[in-house]
C-alpha cells in the first residue's frame, strides 16, 4: 500500500488549522467566561463574608447595648425603689413625729388642766377650811380666826430656834428696805404692834415693817426681808395633807398631815 505523503500532510494541516481555530474563537472565550464566573463568585463570596462580618458586629454591637440597657433599667429601678422607700420612710416618721407631738401636747394639756383643776381645789379648800376655823373660832372662842393666826405667828417668831433667826437676822442687815409683812386679812393695828415689838425683842433693834394685804395668801401671814421668807397660814398644813393623799395613791407610807410646824427660813 502506498502512503500519499501530500495527503497527509494536508491533513496535519488542516488539524493545526483546526487547533488554533478551536483555540481562538471556542476554548479562549469559554475559559474567559470561566474565568470570569469564577471571579464574580469569589467577590460574592467575599461580599457575602464581609455582610456575615457585619452583621455579627452588628448583632454584637445590639447584644452590648442590650445589656446596656438591662443594666441602666436595673439602676434606675433600684433607684426609684430606694427612693420610694426613702420617701414612704420619711412619711412614716413624720407622721409618727407628729402623733407623738399630738400625743406629748394632748398629755401637757391634761396635766395643766389636772394642776389647775388641783389648784381650784386646793383653793377652794382652804377658803372653805378658812372660813370652817374663823366660824368654830368665832362661836367657840369669841375671837376672829385673824386674830388667833396673828398671835400664832407672833408667839412663833418670839420662838424661832437658832438657825431661823440667823438666816433671817443676816437677811434685815443686808435688807435697804422695810420689812414686808403680808397677810391674807387686814392686820388690826394691835397686831401690827404686837408684830413690830416680836421683831424689835428676837433681834433687839428697831425693825422698819411695812404691812400689806394679799389675798392670796389664804388664812396665812408672811414676813419677807433681802430674799429671805418666813411664814405661817394654813397652806402649809394642807400642803401636808396633800403629801399624805398623794402618798397614799402612789403607795408610799402617808406622813403626817396634823400637828404644827416650827417657823422657818427659806430662800425666796
Amino acid at each position: 500500500m502506498l502512503i500519499d505523503w501530500f495527503t497527509v500532510g494536508a491533513q496535519a494541516l488542516n488539524f493545526l488549522i483546526l487547533v488554533w481555530l478551536l483555540k481562538r474563537f471556542l476554548y479562549k472565550p469559554i475559559l474567559d467566561a470561566i474565568d470570569a464566573r469564577e471571579k464574580r463568585v469569589a467577590k460574592e463570596l467575599a461580599d457575602a463574608d464581609a455582610k456575615k462580618a457585619e452583621a455579627g458586629k452588628e448583632r454584637d454591637e445590639f447584644q452590648k447595648k442590650n445589656a446596656d440597657f438591662d443594666r441602666q433599667r436595673a439602676a434606675l429601678l433600684g433607684k426609684a425603689t430606694d427612693e420610694v422607700n426613702s420617701e414612704r420612710q420619711r412619711l412614716l416618721d413624720e407622721a409618727r413625729k407628729a402623733a407623738d407631738e399630738l400625743g406629748a401636747k394632748r398629755l401637757n394639756t391634761l396635766r395643766s388642766d389636772a394642776h389647775d383643776l388641783n389648784r381650784a381645789i386646793r383653793r377652794r379648800t382652804q377658803e372653805e377650811v378658812f372660813a370652817i376655823a374663823r366660824k368654830v373660832l368665832a362661836d367657840l372662842a369669841l375671837a376672829s380666826l385673824e386674830e388667833r393666826l396673828g398671835e400664832v405667828f407672833t408667839r412663833r417668831l418670839r420662838e424661832m430656834d437658832g438657825k431661823a433667826k440667823s438666816g433671817l437676822g443676816a437677811a434685815l442687815k443686808a435688807a435697804s428696805g422695810p420689812v414686808l409683812v403680808r397677810s391674807a386679812f387686814d392686820l388690826p393695828e394691835a397686831q401690827r404692834a404686837a408684830i413690830q415689838d416680836a421683831l424689835n425683842e428676837a433681834f433687839s433693834t428697831e425693825i422698819r415693817v411695812r404691812f400689806e394685804t394679799a389675798p392670796d395668801l389664804v388664812g396665812g401671814i408672811e414676813l419677807t426681808a433681802g430674799g429671805q421668807k418666813v411664814g405661817w397660814s394654813i397652806a402649809d398644813y394642807l400642803a401636808s395633807l396633800e403629801e399624805g393623799v398623794d402618798a397614799i395613791l402612789q403607795g408610799r407610807d402617808k406622813p403626817d398631815p396634823g400637828g404644827s410646824r416650827q417657823l422657818e427660813a427659806r430662800s425666796a
